[in-house]
């Protein structure tokens, strides 16, 4: 068991002596560990000082990932190695941000990966310049993806992150719940004659996705649409399976494809990004990989000790195992940064929520923590409270670009002087909020009689800066995270790459709808049988 291997029975007893330790003593008896533990790559800076972690730490740290062959799991995911072991399939993401024929084992995976972009460069290209039109003759003005989970969250992030690089006027949405609030919702702001789905699925069996996709469907036939032109006008399909896009009636001219060997929450890389392809252009779109691409060159090829997304790893494990912290906040002090916390807690938990080692053998040590976050000024009105004077030791990452290069675009002189204030005002409270978690009462000249404002401090945190937020080292931020989750799965041998956790509930909710159907709730534990009962009284069953 992995507890009982030198390496962690090393840490396990290094441990003792940080946790005798604040982080203002630290500090204090460590005055150069700020730049220290700073590094740079892809666009991308890491600050790891404000972590509860000595010189001697990184070492033992360094001697785990040593121990675990972190640097063989490395290789065999970059050479497309059956590294999913329990689906049979490799984890091969990164070949499609790869830039040239040479990074990829299989020459053949290039040239499918390409001939896939060029598709998607025509039909983006289309939809740009006015050239696709509805069932009658408009042109398409707004799109919509229909998708969930990795599917929804990995565009829609990018889009959200990347709207002040949007070109077009062109609409871009997402709906991605299958209780249909949203549908009917979005339905009423956009126009039948132009508008256009993408209906993106891995599997293209999702019945969240089959839902919505089969209410727009009856949406574009309700307002005059032919069900052949609503198929052949008004749905791009982009999925891994191409003979369910043509059984659900999509044209073969406009189905994207990418391959099972492309995990659904690392989907965003391939032509599930063609709604971001939409808002920015191609070569927005290339710059995204690109980013991310680099980051990979990085994450593949450095030491351990200027590897970034290794060190943040080392640094989640120690936190999680060796000082006993289960919580991890995303804090983004930028706007537009906004659903990353949603994009990373499907990453992070989806992953690594694993309590069976990859042997299948049940673990006696923790794994994933819990992720949430939010904007961070938001975040400071809301649950900072419990950060600072909770009784839960949190570990956070704070994320900001250092520049905001598109201020410029503001219309006149007061406004880009008044918008450049408030990008220092983020910055300023990024700092502090930091160094306050680190430092608590330490950081005043007097701390507080009063135990109401006492602050701990010890919390640990990393500080993230983007040169600047655009689509290169948006790029390389999503790919620091993907790679940090592989090598806490390594660390803790588990398998990232599987999610069997979430089937046997749509397994289940299949039998309970068609319970709800036809009334019948025998089957059924008391729970379930009492709200279905009320269900059938409210007549909420019936077709």
């Amino acid at each position: 068991m992995l507890t009982q291997t030198p390496a962690w029975v090393d840490l396990a007893e290094h441990a003792t002596l940080v946790r005798s330790l604040h982080l203002s003593r630290i500090f204090a008896q460590d005055p150069e560990r700020g730049e220290r533990d700073q590094l740079s790559a892809a666009g991308i800076t890491l600050n790891l000082a404000r972590q509860r972690i000595l010189p001697d730490t990184w070492n033992y740290l360094y001697a785990l990932a040593d121990q675990q062959q972190l640097a063989v799991s490395i290789e065999q995911l970059f050479r497309g190695v059956t590294i999913n072991h329990t689906e049979g399939r490799a984890a091969l993401h990164t070949a499609l941000r790869a830039q040239t024929a040479d990074e990829l084992s299989d020459a053949s995976q290039w040239t499918d990966i390409q001939a896939q972009l060029t598709r998607m460069q025509g039909l983006v290209d289309k939809i740009r310049a006015g050239q696709w039109r509805g069932f009658s003759g408009r042109a398409i003005t707004d799109v919509v993806n229909l998708g969930v989970g990795g599917s929804d969250l990995g565009p829609n992030l990018a889009v959200s992150a990347l709207q002040h690089l949007k070109d077009t006027h062109i609409g871009i949405h997402y709906l991605s719940s299958m209780d249909g609030a949203k549908t009917a919702s979005l339905l009423k702001q956009l126009n039948p004659h132009t508008t256009l789905f993408v209906f993106a699925s891995k599997t293209f069996t999702t019945v969240d996705t089959l839902a919505n996709a089969q209410t727009a469907l009856e949406w574009l036939i309700a307002h005059g649409a032919s069900k052949q032109l609503a198929y052949q006008q008004h749905f791009i399909g982009v999925s891994a399976n191409v003979a369910k896009m043509s059984e659900f009636g999509i044209h073969l001219d406009h189905q994207l494809q990418f391959w099972d060997w492309v995990g659904g929450r690392y989907s965003l890389w391939s032509t599930i990004g063609i709604t971001l392809a939409i808002a920015i252009g191609m070569q927005g779109f290339r710059q995204l990989l690109a980013g991310a691409n680099q980051m990979d060159q990085h994450f593949r090829y450095s030491a351990w000790a200027d590897n970034m997304p290794v060190r943040l790893a080392l640094a989640t494990v120690w936190n999680r195992n060796f000082l006993g912290i289960h919580g991890k906040a995303i804090l983004p002090y930028d706007a537009r940064l906004a659903l990353l916390p949603a994009y990373l807690t499907q990453l992070i938990m989806e992953s690594n929520g694993k309590s069976v080692d990859r042997a299948g053998q049940p673990l006696n040590y923790a794994t994933c923590p819990i992720v949430w976050g939010e904007v961070g000024p938001n975040a400071q009105h809301a649950f900072y409270q419990l950060l600072h004077q909770g009784t839960e030791a949190v570990m956070c990452d704070f994320i900001a670009p250092l520049t905001r290069p598109d201020i410029v675009q503001a219309s006149d002189p007061a406004t880009r002087e008044a918008l450049a204030y408030q990008h220092q005002l983020a910055l300023a409270n990024l700092l502090a909020q930091s160094t306050v978690l680190m430092l608590g009462d330490a950081a005043l000249a007097t701390p507080p009689s009063d135990a109401h404002k006492h602050y701990a401090g010890n919390q640990p945190s990393n500080t993230i800066l983007l040169d600047q937020l655009d689509a290169s080292s948006l790029g390389a931020l999503i790919a620091l995270y993907e790679h940090q989750t592989f090598v806490e799965a390594m660390l803790w041998n588990i398998n990232p790459f599987d999610q069997w956790g979430v089937e046997l509930g749509k397994q289940i909710a299949v039998h309970t709808l068609q319970a709800m159907r036809t009334g019948t709730v025998q089957d059924f534990d008391s729970a379930t049988r009492a709200v279905l009962s009320l269900l059938k009284q409210s007549g909420e069953n019936q077709p």
